[in-house]
């Protein structure tokens, strides 16, 4: 049957390519058996988001998993990958398969496992379905499995408004501008808030306006025309959601981009200082330093992983963790589900505006002035051609790291997920290739903007030196 592949978070595949409804059907089939040995609950839950097909691979998934002998619950419509999650957690299931590729391009369609905890299932778990499906044979049949259809939406949201003050966000002067980039974001907002509140992108659309669904600027031009066109009152808050609704990113109102490089410290801050919680801080290898700073800042612990959210998850099941995130734009917080929570941090940077008065730009300044920590970040990718120069690139990083880069001397050189050069305080080039897609990713932060960029191009123009 030819093999699968799980990446940093679920199987992905290009549409009736590698992603087709006999396989679908075939690995919901080996992951509902996988998590029914793996934890205990009473049954599956299916979801899907907004995709070209989503709904009929849910379905089809969600017939094989019944056709198991399994008791499946079926979204009634598209939802936030984290309301599967809680579906999971708040009704004590074995877990979630959700039909999502998330932010990758549009071709894509894409599969996550949720455990029974709420948060994607580890390396082991998945190596166990991809072992099995290579070992092919027919979908198994075995009596008494039931399939029901459920709305997602209500618990989910009971759940995540608990979190904040909402009279405060509804009182506040603050201009809500939200993008959801056609994903399963559209109208959240609107279903907590009473306000008025301005939403881009919301329509359905499975070709995402031409670009992924992902929140990072060469993806959010209309985001950024709006925000800087917008003339009313109040303190702007813009922000962005992926497809499935588990990332977000942020903008001001000069249109400035503010990553999770920016948005994580905050919410480290404002947890601690505002809301009076505490916790471990986790951060993987590509996020900021200052996550690291305002941890120690503010008393706490802070631990570094490899890049993928069931590397935080794996700690959050561990000890109470106040925030755990990825530069990419995935985080969860404590007292809620080991979980990415696209929605809940849309919220939480509503409540540290309105509770401040300032806008997210000022308040990151701020925290920099605090702890004297000025440095700035950027990230490219490459778009491969082939796997043999992903192998050229692997095979000569691995025999010959670099001891210098663009003039400057490596002082640590780090392989926990790639290989991250750190030149100075502040300042470190990580190069890992993409777990869902055929790219390199080359990330680094540093002193100015001008350095950063040029070590950039001193690192692609080494990778591009292989073609």
């Amino acid at each position: 049957m030819g093999g699968i592949q799980f990446g940093t978070d679920g199987w992905r595949s290009i549409i009736a390519d590698g992603f087709t409804f006999e396989r679908v059907e075939q690995v919901a089939q080996l992951a509902a058996y996988r998590l029914a040995e793996t934890f205990q609950g009473e049954g599956i839950v299916v979801g899907y988001d907004r995709r070209f097909l989503s709904e009929e691979f849910a379905l089809a998934a969600a017939k094989a998993i019944q056709k198991a002998g399994f008791h499946v619950l079926l979204s009634e419509g598209p939802a936030p990958t984290p309301a599967y999650s809680w579906t999971v957690v708040s009704k004590g299931m074995l877990g979630a398969i959700v039909i999502t590729a998330s932010h990758n391009p549009p071709t894509y369609s894409g599969l996550k496992i949720k455990g029974a905890f709420g948060g994607s299932v580890g390396s082991e778990f998945t190596q166990g379905i991809e072992e099995r499906y290579v070992e092919g044979g027919a979908l198994s049949e075995k009596p008494g499995g039931t399939l029901a259809y459920f709305d997602p939406w209500p618990a989910y949201l009971e759940q995540i408004s608990k979190k904040v003050d909402l009279e405060a966000i509804e009182r506040a002067d603050i201009a809500i501008l939200m993008d959801v980039m056609h994903g399963v974001g559209s109208g959240s907002l609107r279903r907590l808030l009473k306000r008025p509140l301005m939403e881009l992108r919301s329509e359905r659309d499975p070709l995402f306006g031409g670009v992924s669904p992902e929140p990072i600027p060469k993806n959010l031009a209309p985001f950024f025309k709006a925000l800087q066109e917008y003339t009313g009152p109040g303190t702007v808050v813009g922000a962005v959601l992926d497809g499935d609704a588990d990332r977000v990113a942020a903008g001001d109102h000069a249109g400035n981009y503010l990553s999770c490089q920016v948005l994580i410290p905050l919410y480290i801050d404002h947890l601690v200082r505002r809301k009076g919680l505490t916790g471990a801080v986790v951060k993987t290898i590509s996020g900021s330093d200052l996550m690291a700073q305002v941890a120690k800042a503010r008393g706490l612990k802070c631990y570094e992983t490899a890049i993928g959210f069931k590397y935080i998850a794996e700690i959050m099941l561990r000890e109470p963790v106040l925030v755990g995130g990825e530069e990419s734009g995935g985080v969860g917080f404590i007292d809620h589900m080991p979980e990415r929570d696209g929605l809940l941090c849309v919220l939480y940077l509503l409540e540290m505006v309105a509770l401040t008065g300032k806008d997210l730009t000022q308040l990151y300044q701020e925290l920099q002035e605090e702890l004297d920590y000025h440095s700035v970040y950027d990230r490219i990718d490459l778009k491969l051609p082939n796997s043999d120069l992903k192998n050229k690139l692997v095979s000569e990083l691995e025999k010959q790291p670099f001891t210098e880069v663009d003039g400057l001397t490596v002082t640590e050189h780090l392989t926990t997920d790639g290989h991250r050069f750190r030149l100075a305080p502040g300042h470190w080039l990580l190069i890992r290739f993409s777990g869902t897609e055929p790219l390199l990713r080359l990330y680094c932060e540093g002193p100015n903007p001008e350095r950063v960029a040029q070590t950039l191009a001193w690192a692609k123009a080494w990778a591009l030196s292989f073609t």
